[in-house]
């Protein structure tokens, strides 16, 4: 992935995530994506039917939606992260979509969580972190 898809990546972070079913069919998924420390994450549960066809086949399409006819397509494999430190995983991604966010606090659901309390949301939910390989980045971007 170059610089240019890079920089489009810091400034949109609205894509669907596409995985493949057992019989090959595509499925997809809204999602919100960021760069952290370079690689590209992004949250899901344990329970979703992304996460149970990536266990099965890791391979994975990002379309990330930019502004106007502006779009980045990724093609990749996707390590899921899911272990104890998964919950201050999920943190570190959510303050980096939420930068402008209160100290100590970010937006989930449309509420103010203080950190304590995202924590422990993130183990209630079962939460987990896709990290995403970029094999082929192509796009309008």
């Amino acid at each position: 992935m170059d610089d240019k898809a890079r920089a489009f990546l810091e400034t949109n972070r609205s894509a669907a995530m596409i995985t493949l079913r057992r019989g090959g069919m595509p499925h997809v998924a809204r999602v919100a994506v960021a760069l952290v420390d370079g690689k590209i994450w992004s949250s899901g549960t344990q329970t979703r039917l992304r996460t149970k066809n990536l266990r099965r086949d890791p391979r994975s399409t990002l379309f990330v939606f930019g502004e106007g006819p502006g779009f980045l397509g990724l093609e990749t494999v996707v390590t899921i992260l899911d272990g104890p430190d998964v919950p201050e995983l999920n943190l570190r991604l959510f303050q980096t979509m939420q930068p402008e966010s209160r100290p100590g606090y970010l937006a989930w659901f449309g509420q103010e969580k203080s950190y304590a309390e995202f924590l422990r949301m993130m183990v209630e939910e079962r939460r987990l972190i896709y990290e995403f390989d970029v094999r082929r980045a192509y796009g309008i971007y």
